[in-house]
């Protein structure tokens, strides 16, 4: 067993490390060619893939709860909501201002605070 496999709250270390793998290994005091293989270990990924697959779940969760698509780029560390707006795209398919007209209720997602 490694240092790594005793971190129960990887969520929180990855928004303390602002969703990058490389600051995600220096919090925890490894290379990321350990944290690389920890992950494809016990997660069967990468840490990049596993990061965005968890940022983008939590900005979905914000976007459900009523968060404008600006506050929910700043709250998930974004630079801007354009960069956010595509990188939902390309993992979601569809726009975030889309996402709550998809869930069973029609919630309104607002562009702006």
């Amino acid at each position: 067993m490694t240092k790594l496999d005793y971190n129960s709250d990887w969520l929180s270390l990855s928004k303390q490390a602002n969703w990058s793998a490389f600051k995600l290994a220096k919090l925890c005091g490894v290379s990321v060619r350990t944290l690389e293989r920890h992950f494809k270990s016990s997660m069967d990924k990468r840490p990049k893939q596993w990061l965005n697959e968890q940022r983008q779940g939590q900005a979905a969760e914000l976007l459900q709860r009523g968060f404008s698509i600006k506050e929910t780029a700043a709250k998930l560390g974004y630079k801007g909501y354009a960069h956010f707006s595509s990188e939902f795209k390309a993992y979601w398919g569809y726009r975030p201002s889309q996402h709550c007209q998809r869930g069973t209720k029609m919630l309104n997602c607002r562009i702006s605070s």
